[in-house]
C-alpha cells in the first residue's frame, strides 16, 4: 500500500467510498443526498491537501487535511478520514491517520483535532485512543444516526508539537 497526494483521477474511486460511507448515516454528519458534487468540493476543494491510499490503482482509503480553525486556532489541524469497505480491517485508517499527522507536521501544525466523531462509531473511537488522541469533549445526542436515533458525538485531540 502507498499513501500519494490524491489525483484529480481519483476522485471517481473517492466518490465511491465517499458515497457509501455518507449514505450509511452512520459515522460522519454529511447529508445522504451529498451530491458527487458537493463532495468534490468538500473533499478535494476545500482542503489544503487530500490523500489516497492505494494499491496498484485501486485506491483502498482517503483523507483530506486542513485548517481547524484560522487565525490565533492555525496551528491545529483536522482531518476526516474514509476506507472502503473491503479494505476495513487491514490498516487502512491507523496507516492513513499516522501519515496524516507527519503530513500535519511538515505543514506546521501543532495539534490535531477531530472536531465530530460518533461515539457509537467504535472502531474509529479505539483507534484513534490507541493513536494518541484523548476525548475532549462531548456533544450530547449531536448526531441523528440512521439506525440508532441521535447519539453523542465526541472532539478528540492530540498534541502533535514538541
Amino acid at each position: 500500500m502507498e499513501i500519494r497526494e490524491a489525483l484529480e483521477q481519483d476522485f471517481e474511486q473517492i466518490w465511491r467510498i465517499f458515497h457509501s460511507v455518507v449514505v450509511a448515516g452512520e459515522t460522519y454528519a454529511y447529508a445522504p443526498d451529498t451530491s458527487k458534487e458537493e463532495a468534490y468540493e468538500l473533499w478535494l476543494r476545500q482542503p489544503q491537501k487530500t490523500y489516497v491510499a492505494v494499491e496498484g490503482e485501486t485506491v483502498l482509503g482517503t483523507y483530506y487535511l486542513k485548517q481547524n480553525q484560522l487565525g490565533l486556532g492555525s496551528h491545529v489541524s483536522n482531518c476526516g478520514y474514509m476506507v472502503a469497505e473491503a479494505a476495513r480491517g487491514k490498516g487502512v485508517a491507523a496507516s492513513l491517520c499516522e501519515h496524516s499527522q507527519a503530513m500535519a507536521k511538515k505543514y506546521g501544525y501543532k495539534a490535531m483535532q477531530f472536531n465530530f466523531v460518533v461515539s457509537t462509531n467504535e472502531v474509529a473511537v479505539n483507534l484513534w485512543r490507541k493513536l494518541g488522541y484523548d476525548i475532549a469533549g462531548r456533544l450530547p445526542k449531536a448526531f441523528r444516526h440512521s439506525k440508532l436515533g441521535l447519539v453523542d458525538a465526541l472532539v478528540m485531540y492530540k498534541w502533535l508539537g514538541d
